[in-house]
């Protein structure tokens, strides 16, 4: 859950049903299975793992420590791709676009979460951490999709969620029948509430996605109990990362999918998971809530999380020397302050973590120039670049021009042609910078945010938690559009289907559709499949250099890699002539035009005979 859509500022918000009262519909709605961790301290064993198949060998073409410079596409299993016509896209779908992706040409793909849950945020409220939820297909399902990428040469990343948990998780579920003092309390963070009755939170820290961050609960016999920490959603209970049951937990869990031959993980909320010691109030707790960015530095970035990744990294690093496989830890951490997040990547910790200073900024050379300088200089070992995410608006959306820009006359600011080109501009010079890259599926289409879902559609608990002062991030999830045909939601499910998708898509998405695209040279899907065969195939682009082009004309931002290969792009709305003319090999703009002029709102990769000069 990455930093989410500013509103005005914070506001009270009525409490949420009492817990207590859902968990018999929870218990109706799934079962956890016999992998879920128990609610006693003992941890359930290990089911023996799937065969596993020998890697194809195409794995290996980035060669060891391929998480460096690897592409990455981002599956939000739920939007990707229906195999059975359930109107929700499951592991079966996957399999089924594993073709497409190995011709898009990434390296990997990351899987949104799959697991038991009962669905308050698609996921990520886990109540069983070992166990394919039904709605996305079964273990056996998940093995045939390792192995089925693998032959493809694509890894497989997850999602792990650490900071918190289901209510339906069994050990939640203990807690709440065990009684204040437990120790299956203990595994949270329960607390008596302040003032009278203690009808008062245990303290003032609010919610990332709205409200307080404490719910109270009922206690068995009925009268008014604790209260329990809750960062995100009332359904999404923090763990107490002090209690050592769950760090055991969570390196059963880490074992018991790399025993399955996952190549990594992305870890969600990686700055969370332990809090400072007594859960003091903070005069910035408002913060988290006003901002959506995790600032309350007592909920936050507390210094023994460091020694969580530390304990991971040399996890994933007994499996590498086991067999030679790199496995991939790449954090989602969400802190303003660039030093800070640098320092989860320090030696023995995370491998990467996203930058997302690059998402979030405009479209402005200076502004580029500045974020992807201060990442290279806090990431020495390597930076993973990430324009689009399951948590943000999508970048044709963000990019948008404003009614303040200076336009050429007669432009309309919501064109959502200028809009696609300033996208494909900036993802153009993402994947030309040293690095990895993680793409977030439907980006290579080109797709925007849908605006005007109905109310009554939207399942984002930051939406609700919110009372609709934030939009929410469903428009990002709408399912994909296969087919140019509206039938079977655009190819998302299966020709039999009769059941709506969980998410309608606009009409206006047929233009977008992957078959559309395919066929049309100059689509934004073509453009992504020739910029990375670029990346596999230019010795320029495997090197980790970067220099920059000074005294360039204002909006124009120029850098080298290597010693023959030069990028420009045009933030301005007018062309710029180019200062080293020659036959462009990339270009992100969809009509020819001189080879001597960056037409405005485009990237275009040169590559020179001779050493280019900065």
């Amino acid at each position: 859950m990455t930093k989410v859509p500013r509103f005005s500022g914070p506001k009270v918000h009525a409490m949420p049903p009492k817990i207590n009262a859902t968990q018999e519909a929870l218990r109706h709605r799934f079962t956890p299975t016999a992998a879920a961790v128990s609610a006693a301290p003992t941890l359930q064993p290990t089911p023996n793992p799937a065969p596993q198949p020998a890697p194809d060998a195409s794995l290996h073409e980035l060669g060891s420590e391929w998480w460096r410079r690897a592409v990455v596409y981002q599956v939000y299993v739920r939007s990707f791709c229906d195999a059975d016509g359930d109107g929700v896209g499951d592991l079966a779908g996957v399999v089924e676009k594993l073709p497409y992706l190995a011709g898009l040409g990434v390296d990997g793909l990351w899987l949104n979460p799959f697991y038991a849950s009962p669905g308050h945020d698609h996921g990520y409220d886990v109540a069983d951490h070992c166990a394919v939820d039904p709605a996305y297909g079964s273990l056996e399902g998940f093995d045939d999709l390792v192995a089925a990428a693998h032959g493809h040469g694509i890894r497989v990343i997850l999602d792990v969620v650490p900071n918190h948990a289901s209510i339906a998780h069994p050990w939640f579920t203990a807690a709440l029948a065990a009684g204040p003092g437990s120790p299956a309390r203990a595994r949270f963070h329960f607390a008596d509430g302040r003032g009278p009755g203690g009808n008062q939170p245990p303290n003032n820290w609010r919610s990332i996605f709205g409200g307080p961050a404490w719910t109270r609960i009922s206690e068995p016999d009925g009268t008014p109990g604790q209260w329990y920490l809750h960062t995100f959603a009332a359904e999404q209970p923090d763990f107490n990362w002090t209690h050592p049951d769950v760090p055991a937990h969570f390196e059963h869990v880490l074992r018991f999918w790399l025993d399955r031959g996952v190549d990594g993980f992305r870890v969600d909320v990686a700055q969370g998971l332990h809090k400072k010691a007594g859960l003091p109030d903070h005069p910035d707790a408002a913060a988290d809530e006003a901002t959506g960015d995790p600032v309350n530095p007592n909920a936050w970035n507390q210094p023994a999380v460091h020694q969580v990744w530390r304990s991971w990294r040399r996890l994933v690093r007994d499996y590498t020397a086991a067999d030679g496989r790199d496995r991939l830890l790449i954090g989602e951490v969400g802190l303003t302050d660039p030093a800070a997040v640098g320092d989860y990547t320090r030696p023995g910790e995370l491998h990467h973590t996203f930058c997302f200073p690059f998402a979030h900024a405009r479209f402005d050379a200076q502004t580029y120039r500045s974020v992807i300088d201060t990442a290279l200089r806090h990431h020495p070992a390597g930076v993973a670049w990430v324009a689009n995410n399951h948590d943000l608006p999508r970048s044709v959306t963000r990019h948008t021009p404003t009614h303040d820009e200076d336009l050429p006359a007669g432009t309309d600011p919501a064109q959502i042609g200028l809009a696609r080109a300033r996208a494909a501009a900036a993802a153009a010079l993402m994947l030309a910078l040293p690095g990895a890259v993680y793409l977030y599926q439907g980006e290579e289409l080109g797709l925007p945010d849908v605006l005007d879902l109905p109310p009554s559609l939207i399942k984002d608990p930051m939406y609700h938690r919110s009372n609709g002062t934030r939009p929410g991030r469903d428009g990002c999830r709408v399912p994909l559009p296969w087919t140019t045909s509206p039938d079977h939601h655009h190819g998302f499910s299966p020709p039999a289907t009769t059941t709506p998708a969980w998410l309608p898509q606009p009409p206006t998405w047929a233009d977008l559709a992957a078959d559309t695209q395919h066929h049309t040279t100059t689509s934004t899907l073509n453009l992504y499949r020739q910029a990375l065969a670029l990346r596999r195939t230019i010795p320029d682009l495997t090197t980790t250099t970067l220099t920059w082009h000074n005294n360039t004309p204002p909006g124009l931002l120029a850098l080298s890699r290597g010693t023959h290969l030069t990028t420009y792009t045009n933030t301005t709305n007018h062309p710029i002539p180019t200062p080293h003319p020659g036959q462009p090999i990339l270009t992100t703009h969809p009509t020819p035009h001189p080879t001597d002029t960056i037409p405005p709102n485009t990237t275009v990769w040169y590559h020179h005979d001779t050493e280019a000069s900065s």
